[in-house]
């Protein structure tokens, strides 16, 4: 069966392909984005291209004279391939590669490549060969000329042919491997889930869109040390760390994978166990790139992906982040969000304001209690500074009269 091979990254020179359908297409930015795709990934891109087109070709994606057009640039610039902005369907991969000579990948093989080199724990590296290898197994019957070519660099890296193709009956035995595998990562991943449940522990689950500064935001808040860098996809394994706020409440801050716009549903699927962490937190905190112009395009495609997954009826905090890097002044909303604020991650800015405003959501969700603890009781004092918030807390003969506010499941 074939292994999971380390292969020598190459330069390779990219020329991006884009079919715009109609005028309201976001065609342009698209290509932008699937350009920080190539460069996270180790390519440079020497040419974007778009088609204005009524519907994509069902055999090449884009126009016989495109084609010819792309394959005069590749000529003149040195290209080693080219990328569509679209999935592609095994006949399109084939037919371009036979007019163009040279390597075709689409959108979706960019992403699994960058999500194999990214990939770090066990559950991650299962995760993205389970998506790899169902991708390539429904296209196994138009990848083999195309396989024959790849060599090294982009589309190749995780569970390789080393050099040719893969049959089909042993891809189908290692996903079923696969999938056992994952499911034994589930079961811990639920078992761990139902523990903090069961420790009264409030969760918040830190979603958006890649790179919109999520990472950091946790490093700020927590010391995670988690890996920040400029690039989409820093980093795809969830982290979970613990946060005491001021009032003394102890709460687990969860990291989870960035969402992209056209992110595959072999990975929606795949991640869908880590993905999840939103749908069993008490908070989505949504951090936004403020500066980025694609903002409000960015903030729709997190509402969609976690439509995907479920995730309905959650107090929803908007993080207005890198207000240090915003040039001329953006209006910017979100009518979907129940608390917005703005912060700088990176300069530590506006971050009281959004502790506040989580101990504020989850005071909404407790109880207040004015009650005589008797001495013998003590202990749920500590319970209530843990789980709660412990407003006053006073000393008298028949015991301890507290003031808090606490959770429903907490007995005092």
């Amino acid at each position: 069966m074939a292994e999971l091979y380390d292969i020598d990254e190459i330069e390779e020179r990219l020329i991006l392909v884009g079919v715009s359908t109609s005028e309201k297409d976001d065609t342009e930015q698209s290509l932008d984005e699937l350009e920080e795709l190539a460069k996270t990934a180790g390519a440079l891109t020497v040419m974007k291209v778009i088609q204005n087109r009524d519907k994509i070709h069902p055999g090449t994606y884009i126009g016989k004279g495109k084609i010819e057009e792309i394959r005069l640039l590749i000529e003149e610039l040195d290209a080693t391939g080219v990328v569509c902005d679209d999935e592609l369907s095994p006949a399109q991969i084939s037919n371009l590669e036979d007019e163009l000579r040279v390597k075709v990948i689409d959108r979706t093989v960019m992403i699994l490549d960058i999500f194999a080199a990214r990939a770090s724990t066990k559950e991650g590296k299962i995760q993205v060969e389970l998506a790899q290898l169902k991708y390539r197994s429904s296209r196994l019957t138009g990848l083999g000329k195309s396989l024959s070519r790849l060599g090294g660099g982009i589309g190749t890296r995780g569970p390789g042919e080393k050099k040719l193709e893969v049959d089909r009956r042993l891809i189908r035995d290692r996903i079923s491997n696969l999938n056992r595998e994952l499911d034994d990562v589930i079961k811990m991943r639920e078992t761990t889930r139902n523990l903090r449940k069961n420790n009264n522990m409030p969760v918040v689950a830190i979603v958006g869109y890649t790179n919109a500064g999520k990472s950091t935001l946790l490093n700020t808040l927590t010391d995670a040390r988690v890996l920040e860098e400029d690039k989409l996809f820093a980093t795809l394994d969830p982290t979970t760390r613990n946060l005491k706020l001021e009032s003394g409440q102890e709460i687990l801050l969860t990291d989870t994978v960035g969402f992209i716009r056209k992110l595959p549903h072999h990975l929606i699927n795949a991640f869908r166990s880590t993905l999840e962490e939103a749908k069993y937190a008490d908070i989505i905190l949504h951090v936004v790139d403020s500066s980025n112009n694609n903002a409000d395009l960015q903030m729709h495609t997190v509402y969609d992906t976690l439509r995907q997954l479920g995730v309905e009826n959650k107090p929803i905090i908007t993080a207005f982040n890198k207000q240090d890097k915003i040039e001329k002044i953006n209006v910017i909303k979100d009518l979907r969000a129940d608390k917005v604020v703005k912060i700088s991650a990176k300069k530590r800015q506006g971050l009281d304001v959004l502790l506040n405003v989580i101990e504020e959501i989850l005071r909404e969700s407790k109880i207040y209690v004015e009650k005589v603890l008797p001495y013998e009781e003590a202990g749920k004092i500590q319970q209530i500074r843990k789980y709660g918030q412990l407003l006053k807390e006073e000393y008298r003969e028949d015991g301890i009269y507290v003031e808090a506010y606490v959770p429903n499941s907490i007995n005092i």
